[in-house]
């Protein structure tokens, strides 16, 4: 990709939007949307095709696990939910989707803890994985982020295949949802078997909380200004098209105040926690409320998530087992 270091957030998304499509103007072929039955779709008739990559019968529950070792913690959860074995068949991709959004620090908890990106996916290997990629589209230039938060080295020495995202690997895709049509989607969220998202629990100016479905803005490139205009229906389409396998949530650094790329230490708590969940409304309703105080009705994607199926913000309805690492 080339560097972003001189231009605007807004000016970088919109170049590589722009490129993508003429890329696809150009060169006039399909692509192959892998569902489990890996039916093909051709973006020139715009069709909707949700990506529902959950596991059919998984009981809903949620698993909270405290420690000093956010690596150790992951694994916890992991294995309290049965497994990844449960999640990754073999032969499977797996998309590991962190936090890489910002050029910052692990300390400044801006984005995903590497040693929980580590665990992930070492877990998806060991359960057998053909391969696992770790992709975001970074705000901040994408080499920078994926260096200075620690996730392209963790990442790598784990055995993933580290995608930094180019201009070129972009896909437009009719969302269908009520704010967002047609959009540029980087195609390895497209073609993986399996996505597992894990974001990490901040402050944001518009939401008041960036969670686990504001995680999925990462999946998009061109201009995503406009997604911000009605950003609660924005969130909540997202998580419609696209239904991970397995959402776990970082809070082991929560940044308070002046997200989402904050930078000041004195903004950020050292909650020590993780979280994991095969709800992920629930999973966002739960973090509001333990990090920042939000009821369900402070943060009103999650009712929009709810009317498409999505999840229940009652988290406490579920079965939750708190652990101790």
């Amino acid at each position: 990709m080339s560097s972003a270091s001189e231009l605007s957030r807004r000016e970088f998304l919109t170049r590589s939007g722009k490129a993508a499509g003429l890329v696809l103007l150009t060169a006039g072929a399909g692509f192959a949307l892998h569902t489990p039955e890996r039916r093909p779709f051709d973006e020139k008739e715009e069709k909707v095709l949700l990506r529902d990559l959950r596991i059919p019968g998984v009981t809903q529950q949620m698993i909270v696990a405290h420690g000093e070792d956010p690596g150790a913690m992951t694994r916890a959860c992991i294995t309290a939910l049965g497994g990844m074995s449960v999640f990754v068949r073999k032969g499977d991709v797996v998309l590991v989707k962190p936090n890489i959004g910002w050029d910052r620090m692990p300390a400044q908890a801006a984005n995903t803890n590497p040693d929980v990106v580590r665990v992930v996916v070492q877990e998806c290997l060991a359960a057998g994985a053909k391969k696992v990629i770790v992709t975001d589209v970074s705000c901040n230039d994408a080499e920078r982020c994926f260096q200075r938060s620690g996730i392209a080295q963790s990442a790598g020495e784990a055995g993933a295949a580290v995608d930094r995202p180019v201009e070129t690997n972009y896909t437009e895709v009719n969302l269908g949802g009520a704010m967002l049509g047609t959009q540029h989607v980087l195609r390895p969220f497209l073609e993986a078997d399996k996505v597992i998202n894990i974001p990490i629990a901040k402050h944001h100016s518009l939401t008041g909380a960036t969670l686990g479905m504001k995680n999925l803005y990462g999946i998009l490139g061109g201009n995503r200004s406009r997604l911000h205009q009605d950003i609660n229906n924005s969130i909540a389409d997202l998580a419609n098209f696209l239904r991970p396998t397995l959402t776990i949530l970082d809070a082991y650094r929560v940044l308070r105040r002046n997200g989402p790329q904050g930078g000041n230490l004195a903004d950020v708590d050292l909650r020590k926690t993780i979280a994991a969940s095969t709800d992920p409304v629930a999973l966002d309703a739960w973090a509001g409320e333990t990090f920042f105080g939000f009821t369900p009705d402070r943060l009103p994607y999650l009712a929009l998530a709810e009317k498409y199926g999505l999840g229940s913000a009652a988290f406490s309805s579920l079965p939750v087992t708190d652990i101790t690492v």
